[in-house]
């Protein structure tokens, strides 16, 4: 009896702390999502760190940025104004310290989606 409670216990913390794990890279996701959504750039970088490299396919080809060049896309609108994106979380995989997701990003005036790929490592 003693061993499967103790056995319970541990199912049990790891799952609180898988779901917390979740939480916190869901919640920096949503920090890129509404940062995006609403010209938010000091948001944008917090969702990425400060040696970050984000590859992006633009007019020109495939690009590398950092999070401020990215950040800086959105300079040149008002802060707090909804532009258009319309962002949502499609899947995140946790692995070990390692998390895998994929964000959808939607301008539905100009017909756009874009799929962004997100490897997240656990600081």
């Amino acid at each position: 009896m003693k061993q499967t409670l103790i056995t319970f216990l541990l199912v049990v913390s790891q799952i609180v702390g898988a779901q917390s794990e979740f939480t916190e890279i869901e919640k920096t996701l949503q920090n890129y999502i509404e940062g995006s959504s609403y010209n938010k750039r000091n948001l944008i970088k917090s969702a990425f760190a400060d040696n970050a490299t984000l590859y992006l396919t633009t007019r020109d080809g495939f690009k590398r940025f950092t999070p401020t060049e990215y950040a800086n896309f959105f300079k040149n609108a008002q802060e707090g104004q909804f532009n258009g994106r319309v962002g949502k979380i499609l899947s995140l995989e946790i692995i070990s310290d390692i998390a895998i997701a994929k964000v959808e990003i939607k301008i539905p005036k100009s017909k756009v989606i874009y799929i962004d790929l997100f490897l997240l490592k656990k600081s």
